[in-house]
Formats: C-alpha cells, structure tokens, sequence
C-alpha cells in the first residue's frame, strides 16, 4: 500500500562489486530475508513506487535474471560507470528518472539493507510529499536510508554526483529533514559474509 498521496519512484542501489563482502550483492541472499535484491524491490514496490528503478553493474546480466520478469513497474538500469562507486550509480538513477513524468519524489535505499523494515520507507515517505522535499532515515542520530529525494532536486543532486559519494553531501547542504527510524534497520548495511548463500 503506498504511503504518499503523491506519485514517488522507487531506486534500489545494487550496482556495486562488494569486494570486502566477496561479490556482488545484488546477488546475495540470507535465511533470514532471502534474496537481498529480490526483497529490496519488494519493499519498493509494496510503498507503492512506480517505477522502481534497480541499478546494476557487477554481474548485471545474473542480478538481472533476479528481477520480477513479470512485472512492468520493475526498470533495471546498467550503471556503466558503476565501478567508480555509489556516486555513479544514483547518478544513473537519476538520469533515468530525469525522463519520467509522474513521480514527484524519489525514494532510494541500497540492497545490503537487509533488515530493513517496511516501517522505515513509511516513514520517510509518508504525509505530504512535494517536488521540494527532502528527506533522510536517521538512526539515534546517524544519518541512513532510505531517503526521499523530491524531484526539485534532481538535476542539481546529479551534476554534482562524483566517485564514491552519495547523496549526503548535498543532503546536509539543503538541510534534508532527519525521520527518526531507530530499530527499523536501515543503518545496518552488511559488509561482511557470513550467514551468506547462493552467492557469487
């Protein structure tokens, strides 16, 4: 069920090689939540995004056998550049958004969230959503995901996306209102393999 009155896109970060982690976690899965890419989408889709764009880059053609096939809301989209780090994945996402029409905001987590629940994209997407909006996940304090990003900010956030740098430089710079999500599992990215199966 969506938890905005207003149109949001969804963008799953799932383009990195996950070197410390030993592949790609996109095509990660754990006992607990399954298959993180799979489950990352679901979330998306479940807040009522549309799109949902899920960018790839290492293994992109098997994470993409991992993408609902039959659902068209689902926009996979190749960061070639990828390799440079998170800064050119969401600039590839917000180069594909950039063409949309409808949604008013985006929303974006990464797919080494595993624990994150439901409650937190309701949260930070939840209420009144304007193309001026932006909004930040924080977790006692420390600032996580996901984030709403609305669509005022698209252009500027994407000229100034370089290497391995996200979005919390421009964030902290536009003053991006922090929602308290503690215990909802967003600040809890998993770099290291354990518990880990059908990887890589």
């Amino acid at each position: 069920m969506a938890f905005s009155n207003t149109p949001l896109a969804g963008v799953l970060l799932a383009a990195g090689a996950g070197r410390r982690f030993g592949g790609p976690k996109a095509l990660a899965a754990t006992p607990d939540a399954g298959g993180w890419l799979e489950r990352g989408v679901r979330l998306l889709l479940d807040a009522g995004c549309d799109p949902v764009v899920v960018v790839l880059g290492a293994e992109a053609e098997r994470a993409r056998t991992l993408l609902p096939a039959s659902e068209p809301r689902v926009v996979p989209v190749i960061a070639d550049d990828w390799a440079e780090g998170i800064g050119a994945s969401l600039r590839a996402a917000l180069a594909a958004l950039e063409g949309t029409r409808l949604p008013v905001a985006a929303l974006v987590t990464l797919v080494d969230l595993p624990r994150l629940a439901p409650e937190a994209l309701e949260r930070v997407a939840g209420g009144d959503v304007v193309p001026s909006s932006l909004r930040r996940a924080v977790y006692e304090g420390i600032p996580g995901h996901p984030v709403l990003i609305g669509r005022d900010h698209w252009h500027d956030l994407r000229q100034g996306l370089k290497g391995d740098v996200g979005a919390g430089p421009y964030l902290r710079a536009h003053r991006a209102e922090p929602i308290e999500c503690s215990g909802l599992g967003g600040d809890d990215d998993v770099d290291a393999p354990a518990g880990v199966r059908d990887g890589f």
